[in-house]
């Protein structure tokens, strides 16, 4: 055997063992070394000791900065240790960083002169290199400088109801005993005409100013607060918070009605209400019940957005009359209780049967359940279709499984719209009809929506920022040029717009974003999204420069694209909300997409797969 062909074969049984050894823990860190002497040059083969970048976090100072502030990093590596931390700072939400201080060596903290910068809201990064060479970069920490004298306002909330403390407090007032005055002001939002709502005289500079706000003195609304402050012998040096925007005063009740659940009620059952809050936004819709007979009100059901409604069963109530009511709370916390509606009767004695709402479009092989009770015992359940407002019911699928789903074929019929039902046939051979589910449009068309995702990025979970992204799936391969002229599903730039539900029609928690070509010039064809949730506050735009790509999936065996809109920045508007409550959210396509076969898209609504999230 040759000296080259010696080597190689030394080499890989080198890596074959190193590979075995890997294998035997899960992930280990080891160096080992070959060297081939033959009479060819000398050949050496290494196992990297650190594959792995280190970790690195800005430690939060726990108030503003000023003066010489000492800033920490701390940082880590598990093998071949740090070598170097740069931290850097840059204005808020700005573009260019400048370097603090180069660490070599732990504790990792350097000195800041605060003074060489202006007064206000800064963000820290920090930047670890190990030995191997690879490096990390920190989040971001926001800071606030605060070398002058200054008036803190802090924060009120977002919304606010009947008498609220407001508090400002004195930063780096004189330490000889200055008295000074707070005076905090409201102004309708973004009007700039300042009202006194309260003042404190002669306070030192450690002392806090506390003014209640009767908020019931003003209409219901949006407003701007700010506090103002001065001392008492040197009326032209005064000084002013930051502005809290937007804020909403909200001391009218929501409006709530409840919906009539039926005469008489069996099995599992549908209770809605209505309800709608002209300020701060509906919170929850609470639906109870009461027997006829008296006695306190029991919560069936608590929803936290539109629709108001929820599936409930009714056979653990007892067999008689009740009353049925819906109270609503505002997000500001008054509430509302609609009128009750009285003598409903329950009675589970006799076989009822429901269907499952299955959605408002049907399409391929859709799985139909049903509720079913009887106290002759279930003998079968046949779920039925017809053509909207005839008669003509025809069989689609028939179950005697204690689940009773099943499986209706619609390619077996026409598309169009339909009403569905469910038939019960007891024990004793007795049929029993539900309501009727109507005008579910069966559509086959070969290309819809399939899936519509949102994925959180660095930023705040359920608030849209920077780093955050939206997936569309599609249910063929598309021309991405009939999304948007030119695109060919290399990134391109957009503009993603989110807009209150208010503007769109789709009310206070049904906010929604769409794509705008990168001029902003109008929508492309990627249809809406209703996020079903609180996301911007009411009434306002917000646009982000956005980076949209296309790309080929495999869903079920089948070829799709994926569109992935990937937000940049934030471009205009702001005004935005974080997200507390999860939903699902509801995609319609625009028709203007076309496949490789110039079919277009059904503009079907498509609900987000998964378990209910906040979106972001």
């Amino acid at each position: 055997m040759t000296g080259t062909a010696l080597r190689s074969t030394a080499l890989a049984v080198l890596l074959c063992a190193l590979i075995a050894v890997s294998s035997l823990g899960g992930t280990q860190f080891s160096t080992a070394a070959f060297t081939s002497q033959s009479t060819n040059a000398v050949s050496t083969a290494g196992a990297a000791a650190d594959w792995t970048p280190p970790t690195v976090s800005v430690v939060a100072p726990s108030g503003p900065l000023k003066g010489a502030a000492t800033v920490s990093v701390a940082a880590a590596d598990g093998e071949t240790g740090i070598a170097s931390v740069v931290l850097q700072m840059q204005p808020a939400g700005g573009s260019t960083w400048t370097t603090l201080c180069t660490l070599a060596a732990a504790p990792y903290s350097c000195t800041w002169q605060t003074t060489t910068v202006a007064d206000g809201a800064y963000d820290l990064r920090a930047m670890a290199t190990d030995s191997a060479g690879y490096s990390a970069t920190s989040g971001l920490v926001r800071v606030n400088v605060a070398n002058a004298f200054a008036v803190i306002l802090t924060d009120p909330g977002e919304v606010l109801r009947g008498t609220v403390p407001l508090r400002a407090s004195l930063q780096n007032a004189s330490p000889l005993g200055l008295l000074y005055a707070v005076r905090l002001e409201y102004s309708a939002a973004g009007a700039a005409k300042w009202t006194s709502i309260g003042s404190c005289a002669n306070l030192l500079g450690s002392d806090q100013c506390t003014v209640n706000w009767s908020t019931t003195a003003v209409s219901s609304g949006d407003y701007d607060i700010r506090a103002v402050a001065y001392p008492v012998l040197n009326l032209t040096n005064i000084v002013y918070s930051v502005v809290y925007s937007d804020i909403t005063v909200d001391n009218v009740a929501p409006v709530v009605s409840m919906i009539d659940p039926g005469a008489t009620l069996s099995g599992t059952v549908t209770l809605a209400a209505t309800a709608s809050d002209a300020h701060s936004g509906v919170a929850s819709v609470a639906i109870q019940y009461q027997p006829a007979t008296g006695g306190s009100w029991v919560t069936a059901c608590t929803v936290t957005a539109a629709p108001y409604s929820c599936r409930y069963s009714t056979l653990a109530m007892a067999r008689g009359a009740y009353s049925f009511r819906a109270v609503a709370t505002d997000v500001a916390g008054g509430t509302a209780t609609s009128s009750a509606i009285a003598n409903r009767t329950v009675d589970n004695t006799i076989s009822s049967v429901s269907l499952d709402d299955p959605g408002s479009y049907l399409s391929g092989a859709s799985t139909l359940t049903a509720n079913a009770n009887s106290t002759a015992g279930v003998t079968s359940v046949t779920i039925q279709y017809a053509p909207t407002g005839t008669t003509d019911w025809k069989t689609a699928c028939t179950t005697s499984a204690e689940a009773f789903t099943c499986v209706w074929n619609t390619a077996g019929v026409a598309d169009g719209s339909y009403d569905l039902r469910a038939l019960l046939v007891d024990g004793s051979g007795r049929t029993t009809i539900s309501a009727s589910l109507t005008s579910r449009r069966v559509d086959n068309t070969p290309v819809r929506g399939l899936d519509i995702q949102a994925v959180n990025g660095t930023g705040t979970p359920g608030r849209l920022d920077a780093g955050d992204a939206i997936t569309y799936t599609y249910s063929r391969q598309m021309n991405p040029a009939s999304i948007l002229a030119g695109f060919t599903g290399a990134a391109t730039p957009v503009t993603l717009r989110l807009r209150d539900g208010g503007l769109v029609g789709t009310g206070s928690a049904g906010d929604t974003v769409d794509v705008l070509s990168s001029a902003g010039t109008g929508p492309i064809s990627l249809g809406t999204v209703n996020l079903r949730g609180d996301y911007i506050k009411t009434n306002k735009t917000t646009l982000y420069s956005a980076t949209m790509t296309a790309t080929t999936a495999t869903v079920n065996g089948a070829s799709v694209t994926t569109i992935r809109i990937s937000v940049n920045s934030l471009t205009s508007g702001g005004a935005l909300r974080t997200a507390s409550t999860a939903g699902a959210m509801i995609w319609t396509p625009s028709a203007n997409a076309t496949d490789l076969a110039g079919v277009r898209s059904t503009t079907a609504p498509i609900t987000e797969s998964g378990a209910l999230d906040r979106e972001f």
